[in-house]
């Protein structure tokens, strides 16, 4: 018979449908190309895009300087947009290695259209170092634009190396003069935040200034480009400024606007959740959770459970020590007429060491606890070891969307 039949206090409301699922772990990221110091190093699929783009628009311009290399100038194209990449992979290793100097984890390197990006986990805990880990970049750009200026010295104007060299020496000298603009998510931008974080106390602050002048940066890149290649600027002459060219440089304007306005977005975002992670507490998410022994039936589980104003049950030994969680997911699986007949045991997922979660845990400390131990549910205990609770992962992923949505 139910528990209803029996005249026994109903068992605590569980979900109807499924639990909420954990998001899908992060797709990798495209071709992995190597690890150096350990962080992965990722081709996107858009890298080969930008790379036929970089490869039809420099061998039309070897056509005119080099005409006698014919459909070969194609191939020497290609070569200088590996080349070019090349230098991106070594601007965002110094990010990378300066990262690790100041032991923030790095979860990876991702070279894709219009560039790189490295996939630091954590944030500086300083202006100055996060002043530092932003200029490494553009620091190194100048210094391979530097090398290459040299270089030009060692070989002969007007010839296949000549070009390159060339080439290279503007193209490192425009990436570090690009990510030096004052705006999110350039390291220009990260360098601002670091200026108004030291000057306010305050990294939100920070965010917020370098987020804007990103957006305002992304209108003129828009509105400005465009008119600065028409004008002759920035291309050889105004009959470069009609026709397929406009359209062009007019889509490169669009692109790169969008880039940076939408990074300049994820940038208040993140920053906006950062600044909620300290109301993350474990001790404050944790259900409250009773214990009961293996054989127990769910049904008398449950109606303990719902005596005493708890939402979880770990299953314990003798000498109440906990084995086990008994899952959410299996509960709401078990027909309420079947649940006399079903021990808690058939239910549980055992207990190892990560899923044993300090009630003292909060903000990045938590999820990073969270991270290195995926599960469904997890055992909160006390400093002296005592059951505190049991933490479910869809309370955290809830409390995340709060934190997103709360104002600042």
């Amino acid at each position: 018979r139910s528990d209803a039949e029996t005249g026994r206090p109903a068992p605590p409301a569980l979900p109807k449908g499924p639990p909420p699922q954990r998001p899908p772990e992060q797709p990798r990221g495209g071709i992995l190309m190597g690890r150096p110091f350990g962080v992965p190093v990722y081709v996107a699929p858009s890298w080969f895009l930008v790379a036929a783009l970089i490869t039809w628009v420099f061998g039309g311009q070897l056509d005119r300087v080099l005409p006698e290399l014919g459909a070969a100038r194609y191939l020497v194209s290609l070569f200088f947009a590996v080349a070019f990449y090349a230098s991106v992979l070594i601007h965002e290793l110094a990010h990378t290695i300066a990262a690790l100097r100041f032991k923030l984890p790095v979860r990876r390197i991702q070279l894709q259209f219009f560039g790189g990006v490295s996939e630091i986990e954590k944030e500086a805990e300083t202006p100055g170092r996060e002043f530092w880990l932003a200029f490494v970049g553009p620091l190194l750009s100048l210094a391979l634009a530097g090398v290459f200026y040299l270089a030009m010295n060692a070989v002969e104007p007007g010839t296949v190396p000549g070009v390159l060299v060339a080439g290279l020496m503007i193209s490192n000298l425009i990436v570090a003069i690009f990510n030096l603009l004052p705006g999110l998510p350039l390291d220009g931008g990260r360098m601002l935040r670091a200026v108004v974080w030291k000057i306010t106390g305050r990294p939100m602050t920070g965010t917020v200034a370098a987020a804007w002048v990103g957006r305002a940066l992304a209108v003129s890149v828009l509105i400005g480009l465009p008119l600065l290649t028409q004008s002759g600027a920035l291309g050889s002459g105004a009959e470069d400024s009609v026709g397929m060219d406009t359209v062009t440089d007019a889509l490169l304007a669009a692109i790169l606007a969008a880039i940076i306005w939408t990074g300049a977005g994820n940038s208040l975002r993140m920053a906006r959740l950062r600044e909620h992670l300290p109301e993350l507490r474990a001790r404050t998410l944790t259900r409250r959770a009773v214990p009961v022994e293996t054989h127990t039936p769910l049904s008398e589980a449950l109606r303990r459970a719902n005596d005493a104003g708890a939402r979880a049950l770990v299953v314990v030994d003798a000498n109440g020590e906990p084995l086990s969680l008994v899952r959410e997911a299996a509960i709401v699986g078990v027909p309420e007429h079947r649940r006399p007949w079903v021990a808690v045991s058939g239910l549980a997922q055992d207990l190892n060491d990560g899923m044993r979660v300090s009630a003292e845990l909060a903000g990045e400390d938590l999820l990073d606890v969270l991270r290195a131990t995926p599960a469904t549910e997890y055992l909160v205990v006390e400093e002296t070891g005592e059951i505190f609770g049991v933490l479910s992962a869809a309370d955290v992923e809830r409390a995340f969307v709060k934190a997103m949505a709360r104002p600042n």
